[in-house]
């Protein structure tokens, strides 16, 4: 084979060679983008699920987030404060106080305030459930030191109390329910002491509750209405005093501090 026939055939295999070699390279960008594609839509199924998960709730129900136990604007904004909140289908666990502790009997709670002190008559043979749980936590010393951190001054007129957080957002290790002793006609007359719930939700009691300055008209939802357990027997001067120093501008925040500084039940 002459020397030109030889360079020929080096370079013809040297060609072939770079063919392989690119063949080779783009072999393995498709293997590279099928495993990118592969992933990427995995990533995007995973987005969508978790989006209609969000959207609807592990178990297919609505989870509109709704502050918990915030009272007016809406009374049923308690909550949407743990994901693993009870459903109306549920039974109250066992850490929720019997509401044997209420003995089916009227009781008075003695609240101490920054802003004044408030007695109240609870009404175990009306609301057992809820005042069997108020009744526990204050022996507990559950409300002392909390706060009292929502008013509202426009349509429903109420100060609502008993979160730990002071957020709208706390409460104990249970809720509970269903709904007790709920006016039929959806009114609550100034004094009215009250449960404040998730919206929709009979089963989301919890330590939240809230004080009626004026009479207020609280439209039901789907549970039904909020839960009545007591009125205000004395210190409705202490409330008003604290509706009309009115509100942090933007906030539902009072402007009068009041701070639960002690709470006493017989």
């Amino acid at each position: 084979m002459s020397s030109k026939q030889q360079q020929r055939e080096y370079a013809r295999r040297r060609y072939e060679k770079w063919l392989a070699h690119q063949q080779e390279v783009r072999a393995r960008e498709r293997r590279r983008m099928i495993v990118i594609g592969s992933v990427l839509g995995a990533i995007l199924l995973a987005a969508v699920v978790w989006l209609v998960l969000d959207a609807t709730g592990d178990d297919g129900s609505s989870s509109a987030p709704t502050p918990t136990a915030s009272a007016p604007a809406d009374p049923s904004t308690e909550p949407s404060e743990p994901s693993d909140e009870p459903t109306p289908e549920q039974s109250n666990g066992p850490e929720v106080p019997d509401p044997a502790i209420a003995e089916g009997r009227t009781w008075t709670a003695r609240v101490a305030t920054s802003a004044g002190d408030l007695v109240l008559e609870l009404d175990g043979a009306a609301a057992p459930q809820a005042v069997a749980s108020f009744v526990s936590l204050s022996r507990d010393g559950f409300f002392t030191g909390t706060s009292c951190h929502r008013l509202t001054t426009a349509g429903i007129f109420v100060l609502q109390c008993g979160d730990p957080t002071g957020t709208g957002t706390g409460g104990p290790d249970y809720r509970f329910g269903p709904i007790e002793n709920a006016p039929a006609d959806d009114v609550y007359p100034a004094g009215t002491l009250a449960m404040a719930r998730v919206g929709n939700d009979g089963f989301s009691n919890g330590s939240q509750f809230f004080l009626v300055y004026e009479d207020s008209t609280i439209p039901a939802d789907g549970a039904g209405g909020y839960t009545v357990f007591g009125r205000v027997v004395e210190g409705m001067d202490v409330l008003t005093a604290v509706a009309e120093a009115g509100v942090v501008e933007g906030t539902e925040q009072p402007v009068t501090t009041v701070t639960i500084e002690g709470l006493e039940v017989e």
